[in-house]
């Protein structure tokens, strides 16, 4: 069996994934890092943001393409629900094809847009399209690219707040790893309603909990890999159904779509998707720390492995005394205000993030770059922006 762990960068290097294991290997570093920025720039973001999340009229659009969308979509939920004002995810994809469904040009809005490059034509165009579109716009953009279009065109302005990430952040390799973390971690802290020195405690506790979890996960998850899985489903709830999402794109991307990933919900699982399970199909559910969801994603589980059709189940996340078959599991630490799904997403996306490395080198792939013909690009080309 040909494994190479995550801490051997000269064997990633033969391979053409060092970028790729480098970027998954340092986020915990980063996310301490990234305590340390938001500290420093918490006077200018309480200025931006001012009382606007407390106004019931204020709109918060969070934004992004691709992986930068399932930020979004792991985030808005939560933050809503904290806040008078009305928070809700569009993707950029979606809000350049029909502004009128998402815009009112009447009512103040903050446009939260994510971007590893900044410079991605759907980005720079939603933003375009909101300021042309809205009377009261305002915009933060959260980036991991100081020389990217999203910061190089805020600059200066008093309507716009650009927040940057570490800089080892904006990832070398293809896919998104290190900065996907970071921004939705940033987008977090930036918008709880706890006390700051509670959201850079969060974070310190993500970290830690994300270097044990990389180091518990290098070498089970590298043996699976080389398991010949051709399709892989990632089941979860609430707001990890947008990181069952990414966890799938991962797959998709380093594989080159050669092995293929679906994602859904528990329950909506049963409702069709079911079938696709057969014996080469690899099922990884992410599981949430809360009471009421965890009966039911328990309930699928038993069912699942009851049902012996797929090639492999397996349970990720806290440990809790309900599923205690769950394969993989970190004990979260009781904090207050406790640590919620959101802000697990990117510790239990560290599993998925190894997988996908190590299925894509058991392929015989290069993780850094698995499209060498350019059909899929790192910055997404080939997109014309039309007004109307």
């Amino acid at each position: 069996m040909d494994v190479t762990l995550l801490s051997d960068v000269s064997a990633w290097q033969r391979r053409g994934g060092a970028d790729t294991a480098t970027e998954i290997a340092q986020q915990p570093a980063l996310w301490e890092a990234l305590a340390q920025d938001l500290s420093r720039a918490r006077d200018r973001l309480q200025a931006f943001l001012g009382d606007s999340l407390n106004d019931p009229n204020q709109r918060v659009l969070f934004t992004g393409a691709g992986s930068s969308g399932f930020i979004a979509e792991m985030v808005a939920d939560a933050i809503n629900a904290q806040w008078p004002a009305e928070v809700r995810v569009v993707h950029t994809t979606s809000l350049l094809t029909h502004p009128a469904l998402y815009l009112q040009r009447d009512r103040p809005t903050l446009l939260v847009s994510f971007g590893r490059s900044g410079s991605s034509p759907e980005s720079v165009a939603a933003v375009d399209r909101v300021r042309s579109d809205v009377a009261d716009a305002r915009f933060l953009d959260i980036t991991c690219n100081a020389d990217g279009e999203l910061a190089r065109r805020g600059a200066g302005r008093s309507d716009t707040c650009t927040l940057l990430m570490p800089s080892a952040s904006c990832d070398r390799a293809f896919a998104m790893t290190s900065s996907l973390t970071c921004m939705l971690l940033a987008a977090l802290t930036v918008f709880d309603r706890s006390p700051w020195e509670a959201r850079v405690a969060r974070l310190k506790q993500i970290a830690a909990l994300g270097r044990e979890g990389l180091a518990q996960w290098d070498a089970p998850v590298a043996a699976l890999a080389q398991r010949p899985f051709n399709r892989v489903i990632y089941l979860a709830s609430g707001p990890l159904e947008a990181l069952a999402r990414e966890c799938a794109l991962k797959v998709l991307e380093l594989t080159a779509g050669r092995v293929l990933a679906l994602a859904n919900t528990l329950l909506g699982f049963r409702h069709g998707p079911k079938s696709t399970l057969d014996g080469d199909t690899l099922v990884v559910v992410l599981r949430s720390v809360q009471p009421l969801a965890r009966r039911y994603e328990q309930d699928l589980l038993e069912e699942l492995r009851r049902d012996g059709v797929a090639g492999q189940v397996l349970a990720i996340g806290p440990h809790a005394d309900i599923g205690a078959e769950d394969d993989h599991t970190l004990s979260v630490p009781v904090l207050e205000p406790a640590l919620d799904d959101p802000w697990l997403a990117p510790v239990w996306l560290g599993f998925a993030q190894l997988f996908a490395l190590q299925r894509s080198a058991a392929l015989g792939l290069t993780p850094d770059n698995p499209f060498p013909d350019g059909t899929v690009n790192r910055v997404v080309q080939g997109v014309t922006i039309h007004h109307g």
